[in-house]
């Protein structure tokens, strides 16, 4: 079995060569279309997604396949190492040319993140993680916030869902953000740009399983709303909700959190 750190090689330079392919897709101009949900796909995560899946399972044979763009299969749940990938995250930004979107990509064995690269090409970011090795932005380690107040923390969510006033006990005021790829919000809590993402519907494993790593090596703390664990490579592969938060933070957000029930 190849170990994390030549699989961190591996998919650091297939997600800047799928950045550069992207950038090079939507200069030569992208046909868009909406799939069945209604979500819009490109051109341009098409090739970029053909690419990356020829490039890493010609370099690992042995390994599963998990994209937000190739038909799922049950293959996958018999091989102990497997690739998560989201060919293009934050796809209306990429569109738009906003810089809020990104490639990552993560290597999952026994359940769990070991290697895993979020690169945001328009930004000039890489960041990266192996399982025990800490994470890094562009090569220069980085460690999640100190905060330990809800008040005023930085937050990445959708304000309206924190302010709705169904909750039993109010929320404190905290300054909201939105970034469209769901990958680069983890990254920016890993930084300590922000003091939390939070998201309390299902997520796919390709939006997190990136993010997860580098958030958890970087010291912020990764569950759904509950409290619980992730798990990733199951027959379904989603996550409850996100809660990816600075230590100081994530217990006060489960806590609150407990009272979702009365959310619809």
């Amino acid at each position: 079995m190849t170990d994390a750190h030549a699989d961190l090689e591996l998919i650091r330079q297939a997600a800047l060569d799928a950045g550069a392919l992207a950038v090079a897709e939507r200069a030569r101009g992208l046909k868009i279309h909406n799939k069945a949900g209604g979500s819009p796909v490109t051109s341009g995560d098409l090739k970029v997604d053909a690419m990356l899946r020829a490039r890493l399972l010609e370099a690992r044979p042995d390994y599963g396949w998990l994209s937000e763009e190739t038909a799922d299969s049950a293959e996958r749940l018999n091989k102990r190492r497997i690739f998560v990938v989201d060919p293009v995250d934050g796809t209306v930004a990429y569109m738009k040319g906003k810089p809020w979107w990104c490639v990552p990509i993560a290597v999952i064995e026994d359940g769990q993140p070991i290697a895993a690269v979020i690169h945001a090409p328009a930004l000039n970011e890489t960041f990266e993680a192996t399982r025990g090795g800490g994470a890094r932005l562009n090569d220069q380690p980085i460690r999640a916030s100190q905060t330990c107040m809800l008040e005023d923390a930085r937050v990445l969510a959708d304000a309206r869902i924190f302010r709705d006033a169904r909750w039993a006990e109010p929320w404190p005021e905290m300054r909201y953000e939105s970034r469209n790829a769901l990958a680069y919000r983890m990254a920016l809590v890993a930084a300590g740009a922000f003091d939390a993402a939070l998201a309390l519907a299902p997520k796919w494993d390709w939006d997190v399983a990136a993010g997860a790593l580098i958030a958890e090596e970087a010291g912020a703390v990764v569950s759904d709303h509950r409290g619980a664990a992730w798990r990733f490579n199951r027959a379904d592969p989603r996550q409850n909700s996100l809660v990816c938060a600075a230590p100081g933070l994530h217990a006060e957000i489960i806590r609150r959190c407990g009272d979702l029930s009365g959310q619809a």
